[in-house]
C-alpha cells in the first residue's frame, strides 16, 4: 500500500520505504541525512513536475483554482508520457505486496503534487492509503 506523504515529517510505523518525488534535495541536509530526517530513502524525481511547470505556480502568495486547473492538466500531461507511465505502473504493481511512500515537501497537500498524483495512482490500479 502506497501512503502518500510530506517530506520531513514523522515515518507511519508500518509505512516502508519514502521515495521523494521532488525536483530538488531538502536544502542544507547532507545527503546521509535524508533518511534519517524522514526525508526519502530513495529520490525519485521522475515522478516531480517539471521544473518550468513547479515555476509556473511557486512563489506565489496565493494560486488561483484556474491556475492550479492549468498546473494538473500540464502535471497530468507529464505523467501519461510512455516513461512516467510505465513507472507509475510498476508502483502500482508493487502496491499490492509492500508498502512504501511517495511524498513532497509541500505544506498545503491540496496545493501540491501529490495529492494529483495520488489520484494518478489509484487511476493505474494502485492501493493508496487514505488519508
Amino acid at each position: 500500500m502506497i501512503r502518500i506523504v510530506r517530506l520531513g515529517t514523522p515515518r507511519a510505523s508500518s509505512e516502508g520505504p519514502r521515495l521523494g518525488t521532488v525536483r530538488r534535495p531538502p536544502r542544507g541536509v547532507p545527503k546521509a541525512e535524508y533518511a534519517k530526517r524522514d526525508f526519502y530513502d530513495a529520490w525519485f524525481p521522475e515522478l516531480a513536475p517539471s521544473a518550468p511547470l513547479v515555476k509556473s505556480v511557486s512563489g506565489k502568495p496565493v494560486i488561483t483554482d484556474a491556475a492550479w486547473a492549468r498546473f494538473e492538466k500540464a502535471y497530468r500531461r507529464e505523467m501519461a508520457v510512455p516513461e512516467s507511465a510505465r513507472l507509475l505502473d510498476v508502483l502500482a504493481l508493487l502496491s499490492r505486496e509492500s508498502n512504501f511512500a511517495v511524498g513532497c515537501y509541500c505544506e498545503n497537500f491540496r496545493r501540491c503534487h501529490r495529492s494529483i498524483l495520488k489520484e494518478i495512482l489509484v487511476e493505474h490500479g494502485a492501493k493508496v492509503a487514505e488519508g
